[in-house]
């Protein structure tokens, strides 16, 4: 036993809460510190496709909800 304790897994909140603040580039440090021990990189790689995606959807639904009003 090397007495090294086990590393807490981050739930799912916490992981789109990382990628969201993440897009806006605005992060504590101390939040970041705890998100590099709790999140692993394959979690932020897909939790950030997700955002994107969503996004990209939300930017898409707007657009055209603004061009259908506009073309009557």
């Amino acid at each position: 036993m090397s007495g090294a304790q086990p590393q807490p897994k981050a739930g799912m909140l916490r992981i789109a809460k990382a990628v969201f603040w993440s897009f806006f580039g605005i992060r504590r440090k101390s939040d970041s510190h705890d998100d590099a021990l709790t999140i692993r990189p394959h979690q932020v790689i897909i939790a950030g496709l997700i955002g994107a995606a969503l996004f990209v959807l939300t930017l898409v639904l707007v657009v055209r909800i603004i061009t259908s009003q506009l073309a009557q």
